[in-house]
């Protein structure tokens, strides 16, 4: 009797002890379990859209391309899809099945090896929003603790739509948006039962079930899809037959840029400003692109090119921006003819020389010096000094001829070299190149007296802006977006034009009657063509390398230039008014 009290007592000493001990494992395993609140603020990684002015999307920027949809908008079909393969008994159980647990080890036993898991929806979320992708004891301990709090905290519903936006689906699709878009380009409010079948087949290994990477093995498990949610009664043998028959998709829908010059140029600058913020938070922003102007832009383009290279070799670059000279607003942009074959935007990188189309700043120069347009300056022979030591410089008119005392008005309608020298000679070149400055050239200007022809380097943008000085007197800073929205539909950031008034009225008006003049009666009379009121400028560098046209109307400047990127010539005589002025032309007819 005693030796049956001792051995009794070490027997419930052995419990005891083992079930403090069990205890305390267990307590040290989830003693650092996180806070299952947190999920309140649940906010995953979503891709940011940037939107054309008019509301059409031009593109979509992520790290994780994931699009979030509230659980209440995910369509009964779909959800029912993911629980018939995923988690049967999801909406019975508490967050861990445990009959699902014991089919599992009955099937794994009697296959002599892992064909099932045991792992509910509710435990897959908690493993992949608080859990390290360990194989351990412990992490299965805090994942049916993590699951037992979030069952009792949140509806299913609520659950399954968070699993459905934080899961991957492969080819690049995080959440059920994401994979919506990718795998069938459409919402997954729109999504066919055979497609929901497919994402849903998807999630236990997106790339040995990828319809683009294993067809039939794809076809198979959306088959079986389909299968259990027949059995399920989720669907009807009708719709089991009709879905079953759907082919797969072949191809997965990435997006590419519309505009996607301008949305480079735009990425750069907000991503200096918001780093990663712009690939991860939702943002929504509203860029100033008119999606139609940039449709006629792009095409403007083509056609141009397309004329241009029957005349010339091929590998010829153009490019074009319109800004909104009222408040700054980039309308389009294009910046070369193919953006998929080089990103480099010639509108904001490319540094030419502007030939004559930086003309103007000597006249608006003399115009604040007191000159008129009618006032006359000598078109002869010019020598003076050049840039090196001992070296003299004669510019000649582009026919090779003279036309004696003109008017200011006729020197820049003719754009006539050696008038435009000598009078930049005589205004003195540190004050045409403060002009430029003011009205908006920020590139280093070279202080030599063949900057007066435009023998300093400059970016389309730039040149194009300061022809909106022209336009009004006013500088104006270029402005590429409106505002930012967060994912909740707050506004992060608005922004307002800023101009400053830099030119007179009267200065305006002098240098506008020139810049007509030279679409009425000089270098760019193909213009007369657009039946309306038009300013402009062609330039053209000695060796037809670089071709422009800068031009405005009551609301738009334009500006176009052509050129190749190794600097060498166009062709021969391939002048702005030939290269250029006809891309801006075909634009400018068919913008409202």
């Amino acid at each position: 009797m005693p030796s049956t009290k001792r051995l009794r007592f070490f027997l419930l000493s052995l419990f005891a002890i083992f079930i403090g001990v069990s205890a305390g494992f267990i307590y040290w395993g989830v003693s650092d379990l996180p806070e299952i609140k947190s999920l309140e603020g649940y906010s995953p990684m979503q891709s940011s859209f940037v939107y054309s002015s008019d509301g059409k999307i031009l593109a979509e920027l992520y790290l994780e391309r994931r699009n979030f949809i509230l659980y209440y908008d995910i369509p009964d079909r779909v959800k029912k899809a993911f629980v018939a393969i995923e988690d049967q008994r999801f909406y019975s159980h508490p967050g861990v099945d445990f009959i699902g647990i014991l089919r599992a080890i009955y099937r794994d036993i009697k296959a002599k090896g892992i064909v099932e898991g045991g792992s509910t929806i509710t435990q897959q979320l908690a493993k992949m929003l608080f859990l390290k992708p360990e194989k351990s004891i412990t992490r299965k301990i805090k994942e049916a603790i993590i699951s037992a709090q979030i069952e009792k905290r949140y509806t299913k519903d609520e659950i399954l739509g968070m699993y459905l936006n934080q899961a991957y689906f492969g080819t690049r699709a995080y959440g059920i948006e994401a994979a919506s878009n990718t795998f069938f380009q459409k919402s997954v409010k729109e999504l066919s039962l055979s497609e929901a079948a497919l994402l849903a087949s998807m999630l236990k290994a997106p790339t040995l079930y990828s319809p683009f990477k294993n067809p039939e093995k794809a076809l198979a498990r959306r088959n079986l899809v389909l299968k259990n949610m027949l059995q399920l009664g989720f669907i009807s043998a009708e719709e089991y037959l009709k879905a079953n028959a759907e082919p797969l998709p072949v191809k997965a829908y990435f997006r590419k840029y519309e505009a996607p010059y301008f949305v480079e140029f735009l990425r750069q600058q907000l991503e200096a400003k918001y780093g990663d913020k712009i690939y991860t938070s939702g943002l929504r922003i509203q860029s100033t692109i008119d999606s139609n102007m940039q449709k006629i832009a792009e095409d403007a383009i083509k056609t141009g090119i397309r004329s241009i290279e029957k005349r010339v070799k091929p590998g010829v670059q153009a490019a074009l921006i319109a800004i909104d000279q009222r408040n700054g607003h980039i309308k389009a942009m294009v910046g070369g003819t193919d953006f998929w074959e080089t990103q480099f935007n010639r509108i904001t990188m490319a540094l030419r020389q502007p030939g004559s189309a930086f003309k103007p700043f000597v006249y608006v120069t003399a115009f604040e010096q007191g000159m008129t347009v009618e006032d006359e300056i000598l078109d002869g022979p010019i020598s003076l000094p050049a840039g090196k030591p001992n070296t003299m410089w004669s510019p000649k008119n582009y026919d090779n001829k003279y036309n004696g005392n003109v008017s200011l008005k006729t020197a820049l309608a003719m754009s006539l070299n050696a008038a435009t020298v000598r009078l930049a000679h005589n205004i003195g070149i540190e004050k045409i190149i403060e002009t430029a400055k003011r009205c908006g050239i920020n590139s280093t200007l070279q202080p030599y007296i063949a900057i007066a022809l435009g023998a300093s380097d400059v970016t389309p943008l730039e040149l194009t802006n300061a022809y909106a000085t022209f336009a009004t007197g006013r500088k104006i800073e270029p402005v590429p977006y409106l505002k930012i929205l967060k994912r909740d539909g707050i506004l992060l950031e608005e922004v307002f034009p800023s101009s400053k008034q830099v030119l007179s009225p009267e200065t305006v008006d002098k240098i506008r009657e020139l810049l007509r003049a030279v679409v009425e009666a000089g270098t760019a009379t193909k213009a007369k063509e657009l039946k309306k009121v038009v300013y402009g400028k062609t330039g053209t560098t000695n060796d037809f390398s670089d071709a422009w046209f800068i031009g405005f109307d009551d609301r738009l400047v334009v500006g176009v230039w052509v050129g190749r990127d190794d600097h060498k010539p166009i062709g021969r005589k391939e002048a702005g008014s030939r290269s250029a002025l006809p891309i801006w032309i075909e634009f400018m007819k068919n913008v409202q």
